[in-house]
């Protein structure tokens, strides 16, 4: 394919993406493409915040304080952690 390039990574990362490429019945190329579509970036994370902010205001009146939003970012990163924890 023409819009086809290739990553460098070390040995150990190429093996280990092998290893879970396995795992998951997939390729590397699979896999870190689904990586890559999983994660959003900075500007979209941003985007689905300003969505979320609008979405609130048009059900509250209002949107939260900054307060507020660093209370719910701290609560979720806090379960987010759990959640790795307990896969683990």
């Amino acid at each position: 394919m023409a819009d086809e390039t290739s990553i460098k990574v070390s040995a150990a990362t190429r093996d280990r993406l092998a290893m879970l490429a396995a795992e998951n019945n997939t390729t590397i190329r699979n896999l870190v493409e689904a990586l890559a579509e999983s994660r959003p970036t900075q500007s979209e994370f941003e985007e689905r915040a300003a969505q979320a902010r609008a979405e609130l205001a048009s059900i509250l009146g209002t949107v939260p304080s900054p307060e507020a939003e660093t209370k719910a970012r701290g609560l979720l990163e806090r379960l987010g952690a759990s959640q790795d924890s307990a896969a683990a």
